[in-house]
């Protein structure tokens, strides 16, 4: 099942919370309490000092997976969650990040755990237990992104890797949108699965296409004001926007094709238009390393659609 919930865990699909304290200035190295080197971080959930350079780290979270292996801590990565499905060689297990089992993490003996969700009060499990928990939660702008990727990199002794990763990125997404100045002014409906749930403006994805200039159609839906409304097909055929981008390819099986066979879709612009696009779920619902890439999805279709 991919509801809407589901992403907001993940991400791209529910209500996206941000806890006060992600990021910010962060304290020199010290010694930890066993006498080894010892950093501490800013996180969701506090100042969390962890060793220098931790060497059994469990990811509860499928983007810091990918941000830990991109940033070079993969070889420290013990375990990871079982949404945690890129890189191949991540160590997936049957951890689970929606109902974390204090106990089956402990298993792994980790000196650093990294979640993007507190599901079940996991963080304060681990902490009293004095395991070390990085809490980052679902990015609500690409500043939150590279400074959590900023955080993960002190974290886990690759400072300089993580400086690099977010320099690549502002770098990529910068001449994504310069090289796609069509998308101003132009109307768009971003698909989260087939029941028609969307994401407002006011979401991360939402900020995304915002890059662009687009006009989010759903911000003027019925409850667009939680930021994750269900249109009606008639608000939507009445919107009628220029394009369509379906996030809910693996999920629900959706495509270009099947957009057209819904009853009253072959009226629309963006299905007349062949300006249906179809994205990986994954890669449009993580706010990680590979955001470059969805954003270059939408610059593509910017760019070959009228």
């Amino acid at each position: 099942m991919r509801p809407v919930r589901a992403l907001g865990a993940a991400l791209v699909i529910g209500v996206v919370t941000l806890a006060a304290g992600c990021g910010g200035d962060d304290d020199p190295p010290s010694e930890g309490k066993g006498g080894g080197a010892s950093v501490t971080v800013q996180a969701a959930n506090g100042a969390v000092t962890v060793p220098e350079k931790p060497e059994r780290i469990v990811s509860l979270s499928p983007t810091h997976t990918e941000t830990l292996f991109a940033i070079g801590a993969g070889p420290q990565v013990v375990a990871v969650d079982d949404y945690s499905n890129f890189p191949a060689n991540a160590p997936r297990t049957k951890l689970s990040s929606f109902k974390p089992n204090a106990e089956a993490i402990i298993g792994y003996k980790p000196d650093l755990v990294v979640v993007s969700d507190d599901m079940d009060g996991i963080v304060t499990a681990l902490t009293k237990i004095k395991v070390p928990v990085l809490f980052e939660p679902s990015a609500k702008s690409l500043d939150e992104v590279y400074d959590e990727i900023d955080d993960l990199g002190r974290a886990t002794g690759h400072t300089a890797e993580a400086a690099k990763l977010t320099g690549d990125m502002r770098a990529s997404i910068q001449q994504t949108v310069a090289a796609a100045p069509k998308g101003k002014g132009r109307s768009y409906y971003h698909e989260l699965d087939n029941q028609l749930h969307t994401a407002t403006s006011k979401t991360f994805v939402g900020q995304v296409y915002g890059l662009f200039g687009m006009r989010n159609i759903a911000d003027q839906a019925e409850k667009a004001s939680d930021g994750y409304p269900q249109l009606s097909r008639e608000f939507l055929l009445k919107q009628d926007p220029d394009l369509v981008f379906l996030s809910d390819t693996k999920c629900c099986g959706q495509s270009a094709g099947t957009v057209a066979k819904r009853p009253g879709f072959q009226a629309l612009k963006a299905v007349k238009g062949q300006s249906v696009v179809a994205l990986d779920d994954d890669i449009a619902s993580r706010w990680g390393p590979r955001l470059p890439l969805f954003v270059k999805a939408i610059g593509d279709a910017i760019q070959r659609t009228r």
